[in-house]
């Protein structure tokens, strides 16, 4: 069965693209074979920052998103990931029910996982209730708590969203917040997580010794938690 894996969150600036990278990175450093498509053609950072594993995928033409599933015939142990970007969940949904992609994935032996990114404010609760309204059980879910845009999810909490999410299988990943300078230096210097802290030859962000050991310690703690659930 092949993993598709949708990064989204509808919302602009939640942190879709760094999920994607990571998740991208975990795979890497765990030789996890994978293709993924960047839907974002203003500034796309899978094909930015992961261009030999990366393709551009244009959201409002099927004929770009059929491209997604036939790689799975391609490679059936390779992963797929997809960058969603902003405001692209109705075009997405669209070309799912035009090709009854979710009642017939099991058949194509498909399995697909829709990573909704969060922050702490109540646009992302709304957007998860919309996302859970449209598509109930079809999909498995795993919301992921960016605390890189704020650490207090007691509007989530308080919503109910939550629960009626786990309550369908729901997983959940929580990162922690990266220093904002730190995070500034990597993506200014376009280097992969793996450059920055290894200090590879790719790297050329300037992180200090003490800034690059707190890149270890969050790319640790988020590996950790991909790893609870795996890719």
């Amino acid at each position: 069965m092949t993993n598709i894996h949708l990064i989204g969150g509808e919302k602009g600036g939640v942190g879709k693209s760094l999920v994607a990278r990571l998740l991208a990175q975990y795979m890497i450093d765990n030789n996890i074979p994978f293709i993924g498509f960047d839907s974002d053609r203003s500034h796309g950072a899978l094909l930015r920052f992961y261009s030999g594993y990366a393709s551009p995928v244009l959201i409002d033409s099927y004929q770009s998103l059929d491209a997604i599933v036939e790689a799975t015939a391609e490679n059936a142990e390779r992963r797929v990931l997809v960058d969603l970007a902003a405001q692209t969940q109705e075009r997405l949904t669209q070309w799912m029910d035009d090709s009854q992609l979710l009642e017939v994935a099991a058949e194509l032996n498909l399995y697909i996982r829709y990573w909704h990114v969060l922050d702490a404010g109540k646009d992302s609760v709304d957007l998860l209730k919309r996302l859970l309204d449209r598509h109930g059980n079809k999909l498995h879910y795993v919301l992921v708590l960016n605390e890189v845009r704020g650490d207090d999810f007691r509007i989530l909490d308080a919503s109910g969203e939550k629960e009626r999410a786990l309550s369908m299988g729901a997983e959940i990943v929580r990162l922690k917040r990266l220093h904002e300078v730190s995070m500034i230096k990597i993506d200014a210097s376009s280097s992969s997580f793996w450059a920055v802290a290894n200090k590879g030859e790719g790297d050329t962000s300037g992180l200090g010794m003490l800034e690059r050991q707190r890149v270890k310690l969050w790319l640790k703690s988020a590996f950790a938690e991909i790893g609870k659930i795996g890719v």
